[in-house]
C-alpha cells in the first residue's frame, strides 16, 4: 500500500506530465493561429493583386479584350504621323461580321457630326479629326457598316473618379469587338472633361471598336484616345440613363436601364478624303481643359473644320 509521501510524488508526477501536455496543446495553438493568420495575409494580398489586375485589365476595349476605362494607365502613343494601320487581330474577337477601313489617309483636320440614336433619342456627337484622325476614320467605317446598329451599351460606372457609360460591343458583354486593332493617339496633356466621348482599350493600341462617354468629373490618365464631344442635348439623355443608376446598385456594371443604339447617322461622304501626315493640327478642346457641360459642336484648332463637315447625313441599315 503506497505511503502518503509515494502519493504525493505519483500526484506531482501527474501534473507535472498534465502541465507538459498543456503547453504544447498551448504550443500547437499558436502555431494553427500563426499559420492561419499567414495564409490570410496571403489572401488578402492575392485579392489586392487581383483587383489591381483586373481594374488594369477593366481599363478599356476596342478590338481587343473589351473592358473599360480605369483611373489608372499611362500614355499609350501620340498622332499617327505616318497613314493609319488596322491590323488583324484574334478572329474569336470578332461579333459582327465588319470590313476594317479601307483608307488608310484620312482626314486630319476639321470635325465630322454624327448621330448616335440612344433609346430612341437623337444623341448628336461631334467627332475631331485632327485630334484622332485614325479612331475617327474607324469609328465612321463602322458606323457606315451599320457595326453599331441594335447593341447595347453594357457598362455604366458611378464611382468617385469614374463615371462614364460604355458601348460598342455588339456582344454585350465588354469583350468584343471588329477584329482589328489600331494604335492609340494620346498626348501626356489628354483630358477626358464632362461631354467627352473616348476610345475603350485593353491595353496600349488595342483600340477597336468600343469607346465611353464621360458624364460626370472622372480622374482618368491620358491612355485613352479622345474621340469628340456630346452635345449638351445628347448629354441630357445620357445623364438620364446614368440618374437610374447600376444594377443591384452596384458602381460598376450594366445600367439599371437597358441602354440600346439602334442607329448612327453619319455623312454620306463621311470616310473620304486623305489627310496629309505628319498632322500639324493642335489638339482640340476636346482633349483639354475641363467643362461642367459639353458644348454644343466640337472644337478644334481656328480654320479646322469646313469641308470636312459636309455631305448628307445617311443612316446605316440594321445589321441586326
Amino acid at each position: 500500500m503506497p505511503t502518503n509521501q509515494q502519493r504525493r510524488e505519483a500526484a506531482k508526477r501527474k501534473l507535472e506530465r498534465q502541465l507538459v501536455r498543456r503547453e504544447e496543446a498551448a504550443r500547437q495553438r499558436r502555431q494553427r493561429l500563426l499559420i492561419v493568420g499567414v495564409v490570410a495575409a496571403v489572401l488578402v494580398v492575392a485579392g489586392t493583386v487581383l483587383l489591381i489586375t483586373t481594374r488594369k485589365s477593366d481599363s478599356a476595349s476596342g478590338g481587343g479584350n473589351g473592358g473599360a476605362a480605369s483611373g489608372s494607365g499611362t500614355p499609350t502613343s501620340t498622332t499617327p504621323s505616318t497613314p493609319c494601320s488596322y491590323p488583324t487581330a484574334s478572329a474569336a474577337k470578332t461579333v459582327k461580321p465588319v470590313n476594317a477601313p479601307t483608307n488608310l489617309s484620312p482626314e486630319n483636320k476639321g470635325t465630322v457630326d454624327v448621330t448616335l440614336t440612344l433609346n430612341d433619342q437623337p444623341v448628336p456627337v461631334t467627332l475631331d479629326r485632327a485630334t484622332a484622325p485614325c479612331a475617327v476614320n474607324s469609328f465612321l467605317s463602322l458606323a457606315s457598316q451599320g457595326f453599331y446598329n441594335s447593341t447595347d451599351c453594357w457598362r455604366l460606372t458611378s464611382s468617385p473618379g469614374l463615371n462614364i457609360l460604355q458601348c460598342g460591343d455588339p456582344s454585350g458583354k465588354g469583350n468584343g469587338g471588329p477584329g482589328y486593332t489600331f494604335k492609340g493617339e494620346v498626348t501626356a496633356t489628354t483630358k477626358y472633361p464632362v461631354g467627352t466621348i473616348a476610345m475603350a482599350n485593353s491595353g496600349p493600341d488595342t483600340n477597336g471598336s468600343q469607346f465611353f462617354i464621360v458624364y460626370k468629373d472622372s480622374t482618368l490618365d491620358p491612355s485613352y484616345t479622345v474621340l469628340g464631344t456630346v452635345s449638351a442635348d445628347g448629354m441630357k439623355v445620357v445623364d438620364a440613363v446614368a440618374a437610374k443608376g447600376v444594377a443591384k446598385n452596384a458602381q460598376d456594371g450594366p445600367p439599371n436601364e437597358k441602354v440600346a443604339i439602334s442607329s448612327v447617322t453619319v455623312p454620306e461622304n463621311a470616310t473620304a478624303g486623305t489627310g496629309s501626315y505628319p498632322s500639324t493640327a493642335a489638339s482640340g478642346a476636346a482633349s483639354s481643359g475641363a467643362a461642367s457641360a459639353p458644348p454644343a459642336s466640337g472644337t478644334t484648332s481656328p480654320g479646322a473644320s469646313g469641308a470636312a463637315t459636309g455631305g448628307t447625313p445617311t443612316t446605316a441599315a440594321s445589321t441586326g
